[in-house]
């Protein structure tokens, strides 16, 4: 029998255990459908898949290849250390942690464990798609309602879809494609309203490019007294970590009981635990990343107010801006062009996504929009 991590804790009992927390992460294969096809040629500028550029920083990237000497072994030992890392990362406690491959695999589990035959998703449009996805697997019904003007989630209107059967509301915040924000006191209005036996997923993937603002609180960094929100996280933005397919959870315990079961064992990577932990740690690589971040952003929505081009204010790693016809005509275009951008998204037809790159990619983006036929629209 494989001494998986779940095993290892049958074996040796609740007091080794305790030295552990609770997550086991499963590998994703099918998240790749909810974002646009890779180009295995490096002569693609990639400015599809909302990544950093940059990669991780030098102090991450030492850890890797330190890490790789334990690529041998099963690393389910080294979990609680991580879990231990991230509670303490954001004052909790470590039974409030969930591991998972990705926070695409924290969203997987969330819509075992909330939906199924008779209960709703509730999410914006457009958004990221794949909790609904995995929703409609469970075989839960999926309401999906169109942003506001503003480009926020419109609460009232999602809160209309709710009622006495139980279900998942899944909030995207900054919103993935728009790179917009839902203020936190119509949030926390929204909690307020919403029936007692639904769950709120917000989705922080976006969290750290967000810029001061009064209207925009972590539910991280300022908890919220309520017992059916899960809140997640990646490392696969700031941190330049997409490939490692790491993110978490935060939620409370008996959240995080229920939806444990759900995750796959044994599947976090031994390079991943421990690359993890430094990362964390690593504050000035963070505030590298989001210094380039911001800059990069500024320079991409100075060039579309140049040309008179209709650009969503982000607060995010990419835009989304009018491209004044059908997007798939623009995706093609610059794929001809050696640049992957962002794909269509059915709610938005007409806006372009594009992922923020590099100063000389940007460039180069700007360069061949301008021979774009009819580019100013």
């Amino acid at each position: 029998m494989q001494l998986s991590r779940r095993n290892f804790f049958r074996i040796f009992g609740a007091g080794a255990a305790a030295t552990a927390t609770s997550g086991a992460l499963v590998n994703l294969a099918s998240a790749a459908m909810f974002e646009p096809p890779r180009s295995g040629s490096d002569n693609f500028i990639r400015l599809n898949s909302n990544e950093n550029p940059y990669g991780p920083s030098q102090k991450v990237t030492y850890a890797m290849q330190d890490a790789l000497v334990a690529a041998n072994r099963y690393p389910y030992r080294e979990y609680g250390d991580l879990t231990d890392a991230i509670a303490t990362h954001h004052g909790l406690h470590s039974e409030q942690v969930l591991l998972g491959c990705g926070s695409t695999e924290i969203l997987r589990v969330a819509a075992a464990t909330f939906c199924g035959p008779g209960k709703r998703l509730v999410q914006a449009a457009p958004t990221y798609e794949a909790i609904a996805h995995y929703a409609r697997l469970s075989g839960a019904e999926v309401i999906s309602v169109p942003l506001t003007p503003q480009y926020a989630h419109d609460l009232d209107a999602m809160l209309a879809h709710t009622g006495q059967s139980e279900g998942l509301v899944y909030i995207c915040n900054p919103n993935n494609p728009t790179g917009s924000l839902t203020p936190r006191k119509d949030l926390e209005a929204f909690l307020g309203k919403l029936p007692a036996n639904w769950h709120v997923v917000l989705d922080e993937a976006y969290h750290h490019f967000v810029s001061p603002s009064a209207a925009y609180t972590s539910f991280l960094d300022q908890p919220a007294r309520d017992e059916r929100i899960i809140v997640c996280r990646t490392f696969s933005k700031v941190y330049g970590l997409a490939g490692l397919r790491l993110g978490y959870a935060v939620a409370s315990k008996d959240v995080v009981n229920r939806m444990e079961p759900f995750i796959t064992e044994d599947s976090i990577n031994a390079i991943a635990v421990r690359v993890g932990v430094t990362a964390l740690s690593d504050q000035k690589g963070m505030q590298e990343a989001i210094k380039r971040n911001a800059s990069a952003r500024q320079f991409f929505l100075d060039q579309a107010k140049a040309r008179g081009i209709q650009a969503i204010d982000s607060q995010a790693n990419f835009a989304m801006m009018n491209a004044n016809r059908p997007v798939n005509d623009v995706v093609s275009y610059f794929k001809e062009n050696k640049i992957l951008v962002g794909r269509e998204f059915p709610a938005m037809p007409n806006f372009l996504r594009v992922s923020f790159g590099k100063p000389d990619e940007m460039q180069t983006f700007w360069r061949v929009w301008d021979g774009l036929p009819m580019a100013r629209g």
